[in-house]
């Protein structure tokens, strides 16, 4: 599987995606517009380790409803990215079985190697 789930209302997702370059052979998934279904997140989980990794602390929601307070369990984050968007953690990329998540230099940059190398 090729595909990234981002934002299209993230300028932080768009100046990624430039930068790396993303092929036409990528599927492209904004997630307000198609949100993640329970299949989807379970293929991002697989490849992940665990949901956390793929939840944004970051997120509004996140702090508006004090959820750092909470001893959140795998199960709860499982919930609140089914829940409500903007707990994924983005963009994620997915280039076959690696998956790259997040926004950081090192994570960007891994995957546009990853991307790179093998198309």
């Amino acid at each position: 599987m090729k595909k990234i789930y981002y934002l299209s209302s993230c300028d932080t997702c768009k100046r990624i995606m430039n930068e790396i370059g993303i092929p036409q052979s990528f599927q492209l998934q904004d997630i307000k517009t198609e949100g993640l279904t329970e299949k989807e997140l379970e293929e991002l989980y697989n490849l992940a380790g665990s949901y956390e990794a793929l939840f944004s602390k970051r997120a509004q929601l996140y702090k508006k409803r004090n959820l750092k307070e909470q001893q959140l369990l795998e199960e709860d984050f499982k919930n609140l990215l089914l829940e409500h968007y903007t707990f994924l953690k983005r963009p994620v990329i997915v280039n076959n079985d690696e998956i790259f998540i997040g926004n950081s230099k090192k994570t960007v940059e891994a995957a546009k190697n990853s991307i790179h190398s093998s198309s």
